[in-house]
């Protein structure tokens, strides 16, 4: 597990023409898809949603005029997507004209505008539901997110993620969660060892064995995680040396137990029935970790909407 500090750094410029690797936000928040990749979802979507035929549009407004819009916060929030609705304007407007107000990883107020858009009015009617669809989704994971960490802000426990996310938008998911302020747990079965307790239940129980199995077949320098439900799974899986202990579904006063006993010898991370209501009770146990699986899989969409003038 990465040593990271949230937002140590005020997020930097995002544009379409990244081509980075998906990584944690002390590197700063980079957007996860290539030009390429980002062209082809896009261009996915508005076929999806008939854009390059939309008889509406077509119909009731003329092919040379123009208009201008704004892209507005209908409620606050934290922004993440942005390259997305960038790119849907783009997409059927290639002149379009844009000036971006709240970069990804920025928090917007109420009415505050997000992007202002000059270009065919056509072009921005048909643009306008995929742009904010994929704007609104990561935005609300953005914002869940946010509101986590900052519950926890001064307690030095960080808000991880955890795989709970859409398949095929782990990556975006992931992302807009390093825009709120939160950390990225592993991103796939490969990248770490996780022992969960179907993984336990497999070797009888036996903590010990699982870590060793782990430590002969995993590739070196993998960070080894044994998930417990109790203090003595929680110190058979010390003294096997895991790197990471997962604490699951533990009252409080069985959480501080664990942190008392473990000594720092190993990260704690808390996992599971965790809300906005008991995430800072949970974090002055003296965890440091906490994953929630709601900011990526129930997390409401930011309210966003494309006003023209």
């Amino acid at each position: 597990m990465p040593d990271l500090e949230p937002n140590a750094q005020p997020p930097r410029r995002i544009t379409p023409l990244e081509m980075p690797a998906v990584v944690a936000p002390r590197d700063g928040l980079r957007f996860p898809l290539t030009r390429e990749q980002l062209a082809a979802r896009v261009r996915e979507a508005l076929e999806e949603d008939g854009a390059f035929n939309d008889i509406t549009t077509i119909a009731t407004v003329r092919s040379d005029r123009r208009a201008r819009a704004a892209l507005v916060a209908r409620q606050g929030g934290t922004i993440a997507g942005l390259p997305f609705a960038l790119e849907t304007f783009r997409t059927l407007d290639p002149k379009v004209s844009m000036r971006v107000d709240t970069e990804d990883g920025r928090r917007a107020m109420r009415g505050d505008t997000i992007v202002f858009i000059t270009g065919h009015a056509r072009s921005l009617l048909s643009a306008e539901r995929v742009a904010l669809n994929f704007l609104m989704r990561l935005s609300g994971i953005a914002t869940t997110t946010s509101r986590f960490v900052d519950a926890v802000r001064g307690t030095g426990a960080r808000i991880l993620d955890t795989r709970k996310t859409t398949p095929g938008w782990r990556a975006l998911e992931k992302y807009a969660v390093r825009a709120g302020g939160g950390t990225n747990h592993r991103m796939d079965l490969s990248s770490s060892v996780l022992i969960k307790d179907n993984h336990l239940a497999a070797v009888d129980g036996q903590v010990a064995v699982a870590v060793r199995r782990a430590r002969e077949l995993a590739p070196p320098g993998a960070t080894v995680e044994v998930e417990c439900v109790s203090l003595e799974q929680v110190v058979a899986a010390l003294a096997s040396g895991a790197d990471i202990v997962l604490l699951d579904n533990m009252p409080l006063d069985l959480m501080r137990e664990c942190v008392r006993a473990t000594g720092r010898r190993a990260l704690l991370e808390a996992s599971g029935g965790i809300t906005l209501d008991n995430v800072r009770a949970v974090a002055e146990t003296g965890v440091d970790l906490i994953s929630v699986g709601a900011i990526t899989h129930s997390a409401a969409a930011l309210n966003l909407a494309l006003d023209f003038e």
